[in-house]
């Protein structure tokens, strides 16, 4: 594949009539894409061919969270590195695509494993489509205004993105009791590395039947004349509209069935075309996988779509059972979706009725298994008044999957016991992995080079070999590596200059916390941590203090109150210690705005700590975890999700682990855990976390939820809904900083340091998603 300037000028002209030296970034960025998209047609129509001749698997996600496309597609196609030569002959650095907004079609890990599988999937040649939601504006571009976080639309689309193709004579009609809409695909490419296989990311966009009504607008009826139109987009408008409210409530069930009956439509379509009616060889040439609970409600809209096809429901159920597949990302109980039945029956009544029917066909066939009858309660699909997703999942599909070694063996043990006694056979773990092309290859070329001078360029498509580097790992490499290291540091601290007019060291130790904020993630705990350690350097106790930047990254729900009081206290205390004559020699912190893909790959390749603190038991894996592995930075972190893995593969003497663990977890809730007293008997815990209410911080006057002392209580006293620091804050604070002080410590033997750090790299192989990926086509899809 081969990209010319001929070619561009060409489209240039066509598209703008001018030379491509005149074009403005989002001209050009329109022009490069479709002379790519040109070239990978003929691979693509060939990949399509082949993929419908056979089995072939679909994932089903409300997220996919791509980043910036273009120079991820230049660098899966192989020509990156020609195309920058190519518009440099001509004056125009390749960088300016810095300026094009990351495509925003997801959120947090959820969304950024989908679009890694999707990858990994099409270079190593399995037959894996994407189906999802075109968002047309995402979740939310976040800003940071005097320390609160504040949402503005994330307007991704304001310039014509060339990846993304309109495929309007396929779209799909879906039907709600109030209304019907239109559901328009637009495909994405997904590029194999290495390869001519190309695979497909479908995306559904809600349009209107009739779009405009005249006789209104006529009449002067001018919001009427729109109304059906709007209410019909705002089903793809927003990722995870706010749901605090009843119609907000709606609005996800509707995109939750909108993406799910188009894609379940389109796939019989196809099926239809070589199999007619005859449906029973349907779950022979399709396999489904459920990412998480948003899907789910694709179970009983196959089993409507067979029934309307002329099937009986214990055929079309049994289809669904063999077709579909569901990958659980939680622990946590209250985090398994529920939708109240009236909701449900109101919005989707002939979906809600074979919920029904299913529903009763599990008591029939619990009875029969002879399943006690409060094990038969703890498992119904309908219960106390709620259609539960997770549990329709799990009794209609052929495997259910945890995402990490240790999030599997609680749910088998714990959260889903009733269902692993009953089903055994149904359940697998597949640990969660990243793609080392984007994260690696692309995102850290210094380091790459590094890795290919030692042990090859194999690695980018066989991780196994990783595992060679630890042989080239001695003092002359350490000190390559630490320079490479302190190359992106300045890399990093250019972009946060310009991406949030901040200033950091890049001769600090880089401490890097990014992550969705969360309760359970405990971002708050490294806030405390950094409170415990700025007493103590004012205070004369760290003399040897090897001076620090501490960078938080992530965006609040904007219905989640904590979450965003969080956030203003960690600006409040990036405040105080940037500005405290005493401490600002020592201690850096920043919170950087609009944490996103492409800010990812500039902070995970200069980390040299990666925060991962989320209590025990409560993270099903993590991914951002394996990036920060893979560019050799050190977990400091809980015994938690994949966590636990990396520990095992790159060895504990080379990560900081600290806190209770699993066990230890549920220890203390069993015997009592008494938060107050641990508050009241350590002074140095009180102090800190007293800096909510003793006037040391301001969070504006704010009253109750989303409050300091709102936080406060909820640590020391609990509410009417949890008990007092129901994530164990306190309870691990003293040993978090203790490893923290040791990692602190240990950097200052820059050798020593660096090489547990090429520990990380040289074991970090298994965290593939290549890996993960063909396990899935192996052992669930059985498409390999």
């Amino acid at each position: 594949m081969s990209i010319t300037m001929e070619q561009i000028t060409q489209l240039s002209k066509s598209a703008y009539c001018t030379k491509p030296k005149h074009l403005t970034t989002p001209q050009l960025h329109l022009v490069l894409g479709k002379a790519v998209m040109g070239e990978i047609a003929e691979n693509w129509t060939k990949s399509k061919k082949k993929h419908a001749e056979g089995r072939r698997a679909y994932y089903f996600s409300a997220e996919f969270l791509m980043g910036r496309m273009i120079y991820n597609n230049l660098y899966c196609a192989g020509i990156l590195d020609e195309v920058r030569d190519l518009l440099k002959s001509k004056g125009i650095d390749i960088n300016r695509f810095e300026e094009i907004e990351d495509a925003a079609l997801g959120n947090g890990g959820l969304g950024r494993l989908a679009a890694c599988f999707l990858d990994s999937a099409a270079t190593q040649d399995v037959p894996l489509d994407g189906y999802g939601i075109f968002y047309r504006y995402g979740l939310f571009k976040q800003l940071i205004k005097d320390g609160y976080q504040v949402e503005v639309a994330d307007d991704w689309l304001k310039h014509p993105d060339p990846w993304c193709v309109r495929r309007e004579d396929q779209s799909q009609i879906v039907k709600f009791a109030d209304s019907t809409v239109v559901a328009v695909p637009y495909d994405m490419a997904i590029i194999g590395y290495g390869t001519k296989n190309v695979n497909t990311l479908r995306l559904w966009q809600a349009e209107p039947v009739e779009g405009f009504d005249f006789l209104a607008f006529n009449d002067g009826r001018y919001d009427d004349a729109v109304k059906n139109k709007n209410n019909c987009e705002n089903i793809s408008k927003v990722l995870y509209p706010n749901d605090n409210s009843y119609e907000g409530k709606i609005l996800r069930l509707k995109q939750q069935y909108f993406f799910s009956s188009a894609s379940l439509q389109d796939i019989i379509r196809r099926y239809k075309q070589k199999y007619g009616t005859d449906f029973s060889h349907f779950a022979e040439m399709t396999t489904i996988q459920l990412n998480d609970t948003h899907p789910v409600i694709s179970i009983p809209e196959l089993i409507r779509l067979l029934q309307n096809e002329g099937c009986d429901f214990d055929f079309a159920f049994e289809v669904a059972q063999k077709t579909f597949n569901y990958t659980n990302h939680t622990v946590m109980a209250e985090a398994l979706e529920k939708w109240d039945n009236g909701l449900m029956k109101m919005v989707i009544p002939e979906v809600y009725a074979i919920i029904e029917r299913i529903n009763d066909r599990q008591w029939h066939d619990l009875k029969y298994k002879g399943v006690e009858e409060h094990n038969i309660n703890a498992m119904r699909i309908m219960w106390d008044g709620k259609v539960h997703m997770a549990r329709l999942a799990m009794y209609v599909s052929s495997y259910v999957n945890g995402v990490a070694w240790i999030h599997t063996e609680i749910l088998k043990n714990d959260v889903l016991k009733e269902w692993y006694w009953v089903y055994p056979e149904r359940f697998q773990n597949k640990t969660n992995g990243i793609t080392q092309r984007r994260w690696l290859g692309l995102c850290n070329p210094e380091l790459a080079s590094f890795i290919t001078d030692r042990i090859g360029s194999g690695w980018l498509k066989d991780m196994s070999k990783m595992d060679k580097l630890e042989a080239h790992i001695n003092p002359d490499s350490v000190k390559e590596f630490n320079k490479i290291k302190y190359a992106k540091k300045k890399q990093l601290a250019a972009y946060i200059k310009k991406m949030d007019d901040f200033e950091v060291n890049p001769k600090f130790i880089f401490d890097i916390q990014v992550k969705r904020l969360h309760e359970y993630k405990r971002q708050l705990l490294n806030a405390f941590s950094i409170m415990w350690i700025y007493f103590r350097i004012k205070s004369g106790q760290l003399p040897d203090f090897q001076p620090t930047c501490f960078i938080f990254g992530a965006k609040a729900a904007p219905g989640y109150k904590r979450a965003k009081a969080i956030i203003k206290y960690i600006n409040e205390i990036a405040n105080l210690v940037n500005n405290d004559p005493d401490t600002k020699d020592k201690l850096q912190v920043i919170f950087v705005s609009n944490y996103n893909v492409s800010y990812a790959e500039k902070l995970v390749v200069a980390a040299d700590i990666s925060e991962q603190t989320s209590t025990a038991g409560t993270e099903a894996s993590g991914t951002g975890n394996m990036k920060f592995m893979f560019n050799g930075a050190v977990t400091l972190g809980t015994y938690d999700g994949a966590n636990v893995e990396i520990t095992q593969q790159a060895g504990e003497e080379n990560e900081y682990i600290f806190g209770g663990r699993v066990e230890d977890i549920e220890r203390l809730k069993k015997e009592g855990y008494d938060a107050r007293a641990l508050y009241n008997s350590n002074p140095m815990i009180k102090r800190v976390v007293d800096t909510l209410i003793d006037g040391t911080f301001s969070d504006g006057g704010a009253q109750g939820e989303g409050s300091f002392a709102e936080l406060h209580n909820a640590l020391i006293n609990g509410t009417n809904w949890h008990h007092a620091d129901h994530y164990f804050l306190l309870y691990d604070l003293q040993d978090y900083v203790a490893k923290k002080l040791q990692a602190n410590k240990d950097y200052k033997d820059r050798i020593a340091f660096g090489t547990k750090c090429l520990m990380n790299v040289a074991h970090c192989g298994t965290f593939s998603s290549d890996r993960t990926i063909l396990q899935y086509a192996k052992e669930i899809w059985k498409v390999k």
